[in-house]
């Protein structure tokens, strides 16, 4: 079996005995994050390692930031996405992992927030929701496994919302953004939460503000999206939130997906 995680720490400083804590518990393979919040050179990679992890990171001071960390070898690395060379921010990592079962293509993507609708943060997030389907249609030409996931800042329907009609037309819960997230799927890419818990009303994402999490008021804006080839192999899927559960957490909890070797 190999398992693949998704989470976004909210900044790996802060949060390195939550996350050396979930991994040390829940083990998985291959552990996508984002949100890292510190350049390369200043990742507690030796704390990492110590668990068994190899890395491969792509950081950014204070802001962005993602990494793919891996039981397995890690090799192939591109760091950033090829569609978007010229953006500066740390938001996409992409790797082959050599399992024990074959390779393994796998990328850990942060896509922007986009702040407000009638913000050039929200066009800059249409943007990259732009550049990144592009890149992803090129990766469906490989006879491999491909797992893509992250923080994609986008709740894709209602139920992954807790009060769909008062939040539609808000920050990632968008039509325009849920239009994007829905254009990946339609290419090819499958929703491994949705496909092994369709009806299932779980959220991986809630706000410090307002007693969000207390108060159930989530969204399921963490996913790992799936070519067919690994869709096949899919196992399981579940919201691990234990780490939402910890004093000073990250604002988001761990996605973990279960493959068949």
């Amino acid at each position: 079996m190999l398992s693949v995680a998704t989470w976004n720490v909210n900044s790996i400083k802060a949060r390195l005995e939550h996350v050396t804590t979930w991994l040390r518990d829940a083990q998985p393979d291959i552990a996508l994050l984002q949100e890292l919040k510190s350049e390369e050179a200043t990742l507690p990679t030796q704390e990492i390692e110590d668990l068994g992890y190899n890395i491969a990171a792509l950081g950014q001071k204070t802001y962005n930031g993602v990494a793919i960390l891996s039981k397995y070898p890690i090799d192939e690395v591109i760091k950033g996405l090829p569609t978007y060379p010229q953006d500066e921010q740390a938001r996409y990592i992409e790797a082959i992992i050599s399992t024990s079962a074959g390779a393994v293509r796998v990328a850990s993507v942060y896509v922007p927030n986009g702040q407000s609708v009638d913000s050039d943060k929200f066009h800059y997030k249409m943007l990259f929701f732009e550049r990144l389907r592009s890149h992803m249609q090129s990766l469906l030409a490989y006879e491999e496994p491909i797992i893509i996931g992250g923080d994609y800042n986008v709740a894709p329907a209602p139920i992954d919302v807790y009060d769909p009609a008062r939040l539609d037309g808000t920050i990632c819960y968008h039509p325009a953004e849920r239009a994007h997230f829905r254009s990946l799927c339609n290419m090819g890419y499958y929703d491994a939460y949705r496909i092994k818990q369709p009806d299932t009303q779980q959220f991986s994402w809630w706000d410090y503000r307002g007693g969000a999490y207390s108060r159930g008021h989530g969204f399921r804006i963490d996913h790992l999206l799936l070519n067919a080839i690994a869709t096949d192999q899919l196992t399981g899927c579940h919201i691990d939130e234990a780490p939402r559960q910890q004093d000073k957490p990250s604002d988001h909890t761990p996605v973990i997906a279960v493959f068949k070797d």
